[in-house]
């Protein structure tokens, strides 16, 4: 019986110094188990060597492949071409700053069982800043009140795929992606192994505040219309609220002749009902926004070079 194949997939945008040590740590790792593997290393439009270092790593070993896509079009699609490429009948993502462990690969092949199709590291939270990790478990906890599948704190994308879960993945054609809801939207049978979260290897993180937030929207958008709803809702309770406050006013003028309030009233409920209303709006701009981008039907990435194919390849 042939020995599987197992596929690794690093999305990688500004990762030139760590390339090296990961391509050196995943050979360490899949050495001690005696896995047969490729590595597939998506250069994300990088304005780096990352692209450079990738091909120099993949002439030097066979079983590396380096694409570069012709700028950055995000992590999700830089996930999705090294996915399309993949080979393996198991796939394994990870990111290429070291920061996910590969000395747990071992265990994630292992506990890949019969039935079991994704198998996910879940790290812990221990070191990060406590506002952070308070916004983390604040979002999560609201993910889950309104999202209509599950998202667990602490899983990201490190986690060990079957071939049926990666064709499943595959299947799924939105524009806009976001792989924690897709991971979990397309089922299966799933495990877990805990592990302690590290620091990054070299470089800095290309996440910034306002990126992850986001990302974050795109996430709740992208898997529940809740939203809206609560926008209908808001907007009847506002009316009904409106409603009650005239005919208290009617009430202390006729009944009691008390003066109209006047001015800060006014102020107030105009102020308050602009400001929900631009909310509101903003709330059905983002699903109107994404409609835009889906209709349009343009491909989720564009390859500038692979380093297994002939440079005037076409990526569809």
């Amino acid at each position: 019986m042939p020995m599987s194949l197992l596929s690794v997939v690093v999305p990688c945008y500004r990762e030139a110094d760590n390339l090296p040590s990961l391509h050196g740590a995943i050979i360490d790792a899949t050495s001690s188990a005696g896995l047969a593997w490729e590595l597939i290393l998506v250069d994300d439009g990088s304005p780096d060597a990352t692209g450079a270092v990738a091909e120099q790593i993949a002439d030097q070993d066979p079983r590396v492949r380096a694409i570069a896509l012709s700028r950055n079009f995000g992590k999700e699609s830089a996930l999705l071409a090294g996915l399309r490429v993949a080979r393996g009948d198991r796939v394994l993502l990870m990111d290429a700053d070291l920061q996910h462990p590969t000395a747990l690969i071992p265990a994630m092949v292992e506990a890949m069982g019969p039935g079991i199709d994704q198998v996910i590291a879940r790290r812990s939270r221990a070191g990060e800043p406590w506002l952070r990790k308070v916004a983390s478990q604040g979002y999560y906890r609201l993910m889950n009140r309104i999202s209509d599948v599950p998202l667990a704190d602490g899983e990201g994308d490190f986690r060990l795929l079957s071939r049926r879960a990666v064709d499943a993945l595959l299947g799924l054609g939105e524009v806009t992606r976001f792989s924690k809801g897709l991971f979990s939207w397309i089922g299966f049978s799933t495990v877990s192994l805990d592990y302690e979260n590290v620091p990054r290897a070299g470089g800095a993180s290309s996440w910034s505040l306002r990126g992850l937030a986001n990302y974050g929207i795109d996430g709740a958008i992208s898997f529940t219309n809740k939203p809206l709803r609560l926008a209908t809702w808001a907007g009847l309770w506002m009316i009904l609220l409106t409603v009650l406050y005239l005919v208290w006013l009617i009430w202390q003028v006729v009944v009691q002749g008390i003066e109209v309030p006047g001015y800060v009233t006014l102020v107030a409920l105009i102020t308050g009902m602009g400001g929900a209303q631009l909310l509101f709006l903003g709330i059905l701009g983002e699903y109107i926004g994404r409609i835009f981008v889906e209709v349009k039907g343009r491909p989720h990435y564009v390859v500038k070079s692979d380093s297994a194919r002939t440079p005037d390849a076409r990526d569809q």
